[in-house]
Formats: structure tokens, sequence, C-alpha cells
């Protein structure tokens, strides 16, 4: 008998999220992620006109971090 798990597949990251796709693909929702943002624990934007794009690189980079700032305990 074989065991299942449910497993989430690697993220892959496009060239750049809008907010709508970024807060999409992490599961949060927009408020949060302006709260992340203020905080300074947001993931790093650029401005195209007025638009604000957050690239694959940085949305990686902030993935990275806050797993970093998540207290990790034992099983």
């Amino acid at each position: 008998m074989t065991e299942s798990h449910h497993q989430t597949p690697h993220l892959i990251d496009p060239p750049a999220y809008s907010i709508p796709q970024f807060c999409d693909a992490h599961h949060i929702s927009r408020a949060y992620l302006y709260q992340l943002w203020n905080e300074g624990r947001g993931p790093r934007r650029t401005k195209l006109g007025r638009r604000t794009l957050i690239s694959g690189e940085a949305a990686a980079d902030w993935r990275r971090r806050m797993e970093r700032e998540t207290v990790q305990k034992p099983i």
C-alpha cells in the first residue's frame, strides 16, 4: 500500500506579477500585502507609470525571507 501525500507544486514565477496576480499566487489578501509593505516586510516592487509590479525574483526573495522569519519548531 502506498501512502498518498498532498504536495503543493513548486511555484514557477512569471517575469512579473501584478498585485492581484501576486496575491492570488501567494494566497494572501491585497490588504495583507499592503500591511506587509507598511511594516517594511513586503516584496520589492517596481512602479511603471500607474502600475505596480513585483518581479519574479522579488517574489522568490520575499518567500525566502518570510521562511527565515518563521519560527521553525520541531514537529
